[in-house]
């Protein structure tokens, strides 16, 4: 379904909750219109709402306003921005697109090639991103060769996070391969010790598997899978060990694992209750808030055989078509405000995560963020920066379903692995007819 189509079906919905986000959102987008908004405001939509996000946001704010622009905060509440999405679609088809918005992965280029993106290619070159940026994520940020879209952050996904004192407890060292993990969890396991926490939600079950194939098959298998959708690879043998670990590191987790928040797993860890949590490096300002420091009261090393990879997730934002001079100068701006080392660093300070630009000065983060920079450099070096499939950067929203849920029968219902991987296949294939 394109996004117009979507779109219209939205607007055709005359009840519930969504209807009515919908109906608020045209209804300040009309109103903002007809007031004849200040010729050089801008209007972004998203969802950083939380305490570290909303403070760097401020940050952001006061540049743009002593630059003489106007800021109309845009937030969308809920839904990890799914809400965002239905909103900005019923938007920006009614002709109310806000000066950029919230998106990641192939949904940029979907936006793109229904004509609704600017570029902001002057704001890029005057920046020099293209040296700034890995290939693969400026690529990720243009169509046809134009940036439409400028990321901010980058989180690494294939983390293991592990409490060192439970290590110690156990007479064990962090594991590298996943064989070594299940001796791990063995020696854990008869010292009284959860081996992994884990949240039993499809997208923290997604996550784990993600580390689990690219440490089975490396960057190349994962690419062919998540980003190619070849249905040869999803067939392999590869991919049905892939799908016997991460069986078996279910084994090693604790009654109280369905539906747990990501969080609360991570608060295992903290405590010691737990040894092991596979999360990307949002769970790191847990252990912060906490008073434990890396190194030191925990670890934060590369799923096991993924040391030489690195999966990512990066907030980025699009900029939409705009009408008048003054806008398009606002937003070009707004570009070279949320690319600039200043931003880059404060926000991904308050964030957890980590500047986009592979140049960035890291001297005043942490050891496990100064890791991830070094790591994100070398593997985009390397070629083996991959997408995560988990965090909707690999692959259209439809595929990426598809698998997700194929993977959370497998881990929950007892699915076979011929079946998965049966199912998978006909998510890829997804992409094929998709309007």
């Amino acid at each position: 379904m394109t996004l117009k189509q979507t779109a219209r079906a939205s607007r055709a919905s005359s009840h519930g909750a969504s209807a009515r986000r919908l109906r608020a959102g045209l209804a300040l987008a009309a109103a903002l219109a007809t007031a004849g908004a200040h010729a050089a405001d801008i209007e972004v939509l998203h969802w950083w709402t939380s305490g570290g996000e909303a403070k760097a946001l401020g940050e952001l704010i006061k540049k743009l306003e002593s630059d003489g622009h106007r800021w109309r905060d845009f937030p969308v509440l809920g839904g990890g921005g799914d809400n965002a999405a239905i909103l900005l679609k019923t938007r920006v088809v009614s002709g109310y697109p806000p000066t950029a918005a919230q998106i990641k992965g192939p949904e940029i280029q979907q936006w793109a090639k229904e004509n609704y993106l600017a570029t902001v290619t002057d704001a890029a070159k005057a920046q020099d991103w293209d040296s700034s940026l890995p290939r693969v994520v400026a690529a990720a940020m243009k169509y046809q060769g134009r940036y439409v879209a400028a990321p901010v952050n980058v989180h690494r996904v294939n983390w293991m996070w592990i409490n060192t004192a439970a290590l110690k407890k156990a007479g064990v060292e962090p594991p590298t391969t996943w064989d070594e993990l299940f001796k791990v969890a063995d020696a854990l396991q008869k010292a009284g010790i959860i081996p992994i926490a884990h949240g039993g939600q499809p997208w923290q079950d997604f996550t784990l598997f993600e580390s689990i194939v690219l440490g089975q098959g490396g960057a190349g298998f994962y690419n062919k899978v998540f980003v190619e959708l070849d249905a040869a690879s999803i067939q392999s043998p590869t991919m049905a060990k892939s799908l016997e670990t991460f069986r078996k590191v279910r084994q090693y987790m604790d009654k109280g694992t369905p539906n747990r928040e990501w969080n609360a797993a991570t608060a295992m860890v903290i405590k010691g209750q737990a040894a092991i949590q596979f999360m990307g490096d949002w769970a790191k300002g847990e252990f912060s808030r906490a008073g434990k420091v890396p190194g030191q009261d925990y670890l934060c090393v590369p799923a096991p055989g993924t040391d030489k990879s690195y999966s990512y997730n990066i907030d980025s934002f699009a900029f939409f078509r705009q009408r008048q001079d003054d806008a398009k100068k606002a937003q070009a701006d707004l570009a070279a405000a949320l690319m600039s080392p200043e931003f880059q660093e404060t926000f991904n300070l308050a964030k957890g995560s980590i500047p986009v630009r592979t140049n960035a000065n890291m001297s005043k983060f942490d050891a496990c963020a100064q890791r991830s920079a070094k790591d994100f450099k070398a593997t985009a070096e390397a070629g083996t920066l991959v997408p995560s499939i988990a965090h909707h950067m690999a692959a259209p929203e439809v595929v990426f379903s598809g698998m997700q849920n194929a993977v959370s029968a497998f881990f929950n219902e007892g699915a076979s692995i011929s079946e998965t991987q049966a199912r998978m296949v006909a998510a890829a294939k997804a992409a094929e007819v998709r309007e």
